[in-house]
């Protein structure tokens, strides 16, 4: 039997909150405002407060956030392993980015004080975080997972 439970899915094109049946998730949904894909294969961009917000308010799916910056040498050696975990993790997942140069009041938000740090967002709630980069995509995978309410 089909799962037909709406779940809200935030676009990452418009930012507009879709609702998809849960079933539906692993079909390629596109979003009903600009018809683009509801999920990329790669991490989601989120550097303002406002979108941010959004996503982690609004969405149905847990999200996934990587805090990171440019700079940092660290965060470049997970980043190949994150990209790739994107690909295992979505559509039950949203994964994100944060530039904490870029959004700085996030990371002061979320007393972020060292980076990289994974952080878990479920019901608009950080549930759990992580310091320090994570270089394989099955860890990053494995993280997530165990970390997720039950």
């Amino acid at each position: 039997m089909a799962d037909e439970t709406p779940l809200h899915v935030v676009c990452p094109h418009c930012h507009t909150t879709n609702r998809v049946r849960a079933d539906q998730l692993g079909s390629a949904p596109i979003c009903g405002e600009c018809e683009q894909p509801l999920f990329s294969g790669q991490p989601l961009a989120l550097d303002d407060s406002a979108t941010f917000d959004k996503h982690v308010a609004r969405s149905s799916l847990p999200i996934l956030v990587d805090f990171w910056a440019p700079w940092c040498g660290p965060c470049r050696m997970m980043a190949p392993a994150y990209a790739q975990a994107v690909t295992w993790l979505e559509p039950r997942f949203r994964v994100a980015r944060v530039n904490t140069d870029a959004a700085q009041d996030l990371g002061v938000r979320y007393q972020i004080r060292s980076i990289p740090t994974l952080a878990l967002f479920v019901g608009g709630r950080l549930v759990a975080r992580q310091s320090g980069a994570l270089t394989a995509p099955g860890a990053i995978v494995q993280w997530a997972d165990e970390h997720l309410p039950h």
